[in-house]
């Protein structure tokens, strides 16, 4: 059976390559980017250090940007998402990452990233959350099916983020989803965490308002 043709990108790695110690950083990275598309763990990985160590000025290039486009041949958008859906399996999923479950192909590194929007930046509920994740991660569901879901949810909430009670109940999902992470760390600061569970109890004090002034509202009408 014949290999399918390469493409330009792949030809261009692989001389990249031919011209790199096979045992130096660098030639690991191309090494890496060459097969992307069924490890894209390794990449995300790998391209958190580069970023981190600032290796890419050594080998020339003037950002880290420049470099994953030149030389890994992928797109700043690309990068990102790759970058920081490996952190959030880290942080996240640590369980995915491991040597037996590397052995498994793991989702689509763009549903990845949609899980974590879900949880960092667009504030779903702890229910909400859960379906989307059992949908990325349990039913490994197809990355367009994973986008629908995403979109429908976001939509209804940005749709009610002006209701203030609806506000305050999402901030507080947030605020006691990262109280339950750091208190699992025993070298944060406990000043820290008393800041933040004041937070919280003037937050529930505020939906407790807020609910007392719907049903003041829902008697007088």
């Amino acid at each position: 059976m014949r290999e399918a043709p390469k493409s330009k990108n792949e030809l261009i790695i692989e001389q990249l390559m031919h011209e790199l110690d096979p045992s130096s950083p660098r030639y690991r990275v191309l090494a890496v980017a060459r097969q992307f598309k069924s490890s894209w763990v390794e990449l995300g990985e790998q391209l958190i250090k580069v970023k981190n160590q600032g290796e890419f000025q050594d080998w020339g290039y003037e950002s880290f940007d420049d470099y994953c486009l030149r030389e890994i041949r992928i797109r700043k958008e690309t990068a990102r998402k790759l970058t920081l859906a490996y952190r959030y399996l880290e942080q996240e999923e640590p369980a995915l990452l491991g040597a037996e479950r590397r052995l498994q192909p793991l989702p689509d590194y763009r549903s990845i990233d949609l899980l974590r929007q879900a949880c960092e930046e667009q504030q779903f509920s702890d229910e909400e959350y859960a379906r989307l994740r059992a949908t990325v991660i349990e039913q490994e569901r197809s990355l367009p099916t994973v986008q629908k879901q995403f979109r429908e949810v976001a939509r209804v909430r940005n749709q009610t983020q002006l209701d203030p009670l609806k506000q305050i109940r999402s901030t507080l999902t947030t605020a006691r989803r990262l109280e339950n992470h750091l208190s699992a760390l025993p070298e944060f600061p406990s000043e820290h965490l008393e800041n933040l569970l004041e937070m919280v109890k003037r937050l529930e004090d505020r939906e407790s308002e807020l609910v007392n002034q719907q049903d003041s509202s829902h008697q007088t009408n």
